[in-house]
Order: C-alpha cells, then structure tokens, then sequence
C-alpha cells in the first residue's frame, strides 16, 4: 500500500493537474483520485482527504488556441497533425507536425513536435495554434525515439 508522503505526493500531484490543466485533463485528474480514495484503507483515504498540502493560485492561464484533447490523442497514438498557426509576430503558416510532447508551464502550454516544414523539432505555443486537425497518418518514427532525440538536444534529462 502507499506510505504516507505516496499519498501525499499522488494528492497534491493531481490536484495541480486539476487546477492548471485543460479542462478535460483536469476532469480526468479529479476522477482517478476519486478512484484512488475508493480503493484506499479507511485511515489512508481519510489522510489523503485532510492532505495539507495545496496548490496556490497561479498567475492566470493564457488560453489554449485548441482543444488539447486533440492533441493528447495524437501523441498517444503517433499520429500526425494539421495546425495552422500564428508566430509571435502574427504571421501565419499551415503546418503538419508528428506531435510527441505537450509541456505545461505555469501560464502555458507548449507542443513539441516534429515539422515537416522545417524539417527539424518545433516547439508551438497552444495558445498561438488557430486550428487542428487530426490526420489518420502515422508518422514514421516512434515517439519515444523522437523524445529522446529531443531530451538529448535540449539537455533535459530522461526521468
């Protein structure tokens, strides 16, 4: 079973989630720490719930441009996306990207993702992404692979 720091961690871990993620992430995060509570001893679900550990108000959130859903499916399923997109200078580009991380800042979201266009990893703002589409293509290499690559040039460390 969890010890006690377990518990805590998973409670303030998901309640950050429910509080800074998109809307249906966070709905996700509160329904899997009901279900962690409902199989939980009497005294450790009771620990959970008296948790003194809290998420405080953030700086407010800029909005995402698109439903993050979208995305999140992608990634899970390696397949490519359609964006269009606005750089911070306003000027707008048609992408089609192989999305394989989604990054959630304080204030923002941020994908990474392969771009055809470029031709090398991209990072794109969420709330600079007008519109998305899901393509039925897989991209050609795994995501793991192109994490890694990512990691590896950034100097992020793998966890």
């Amino acid at each position: 079973m969890f010890a006690e720091e377990e518990i805590e961690a998973l409670a303030l871990g998901i309640r950050w989630v429910a509080d800074r993620a998109d809307g249906a992430l966070g709905a996700a995060a509160q329904n899997a720490l009901a279900k962690i509570a409902a199989v939980l001893p009497p005294d450790l679900r009771d620990r959970m719930d008296a948790s003194a550990l809290l998420v405080g108000p953030g700086e407010p959130i800029i909005g995402d441009g698109v439903d993050l859903a979208v995305v999140r499916r992608a990634i899970r399923g390696e397949r490519k996306l359609s964006i269009a997109y606005r750089d911070r200078d306003g000027a707008a580009s048609e992408r089609v990207v192989w999305p394989f991380a989604l990054g959630f800042f304080d204030r923002l979201r941020v994908l990474v993702a392969w771009c055809e266009l470029r031709g090398a990893i991209r990072h794109f703002r969420a709330d600079r992404i007008v519109s998305v589409t899901a393509l039925e293509a897989r991209y050609p290499r795994r995501r793991q692979a192109l994490l890694k690559e990512w990691r590896e040039a950034e100097g992020i460390p793998a966890r």
